[in-house]
């Protein structure tokens, strides 16, 4: 794959849009009150005002909720409170176990560093004791190779090469023949399901997501990145999962 010129990488609303054409829907967690406590002492107070509106430690702001398993909720705070920041969080109701992921827009571009930024902790909530393993980064992606079909206009092939690496491209679409290698994080959150984020060089775009690699082989996720003109945005995002193998480093393994 040829290196596209510069001139024509594209902007992050250029290839976000449409990206959630085969998201899945969105849950309505109208009524439903929950706090998070996290690995740091921090404390996530959640009130789920309406569809669409929540309220997280006395602040409101728009949200929206994804059942991605019938017990596992994946839930983004795209903050208007605060601009250039979202929060994310992923909680089940059967463990009682969270996830939480904190992404900023840096002030201005420092070379050779991701513009956006982003922090993540584990928890439990307050719906019951806490089970099952706790989340934490994991190495199990490295060597695996998947497609990922968001629309019909949206096709992107993954690389999982290290715990802080992915290479990917896009075959079709507005950045088809673009590709590169980003930092990424990985976090297990429970059988199958994997916390998957990556932060981009050439423009200011990160993104979260939780993939399902069990049966249903579907990822939801989001969006929060600077616009051709400047702006900050948020966009969700989802689809299909193709697997197409995995391989296993003989010798050194990646870092």
């Amino acid at each position: 794959m040829s290196e596209a010129p510069e001139e024509k990488w594209r902007t992050y609303d250029e290839f976000a849009a449409g990206i959630a054409t085969y998201r899945l829907p969105n849950a309505d967690l109208t009524g439903r009150e929950l706090t998070v406590t996290l690995d740091r002492g921090t404390t996530l107070a959640l009130r789920f005002e309406d569809a669409e509106t929540a309220t997280c430690n006395g602040i409101k702001d728009p949200y929206d909720a994804v059942a991605v398993r019938e017990d596992v909720f994946f839930v983004n705070l795209p903050h208007t409170s605060v601009e250039g920041e979202a929060l994310t969080v992923v909680f089940s109701t059967t463990t009682h176990r969270a996830l939480a992921v904190r992404s900023v827009i840096g002030a201005e571009d420092v070379e050779g560093v991701p513009r956006v930024s982003q922090t993540f902790w584990s928890g439990i909530t307050d719906a019951g004791a806490a089970t099952g393993e706790e989340p934490a980064p994991s190495r199990d992606l490295i060597g695996k190779r998947n497609i990922y079909r968001y629309s019909p206009e949206h096709l992107y092939e993954h690389v999982y090469v290290s715990s802080q690496r992915y290479a990917w491209q896009c075959l079709e679409g507005v950045q088809r023949g673009h590709g590169d290698m980003d930092l990424s994080t990985v976090w297990k959150f429970q059988d199958g399901l994997y916390l998957f984020c990556f932060r981009e060089f050439r423009i200011a775009v990160a993104s979260v997501w939780l993939h399902d690699l069990g049966y249903a082989l579907r990822t939801t996720g989001v969006f929060l990145g600077l616009t051709g003109d400047g702006r900050s945005e948020h966009s969700r995002a989802g689809g299909h999962i193709y697997p197409l193998g995995a391989v296993a480093y003989p010798d050194a393994q990646p870092v």
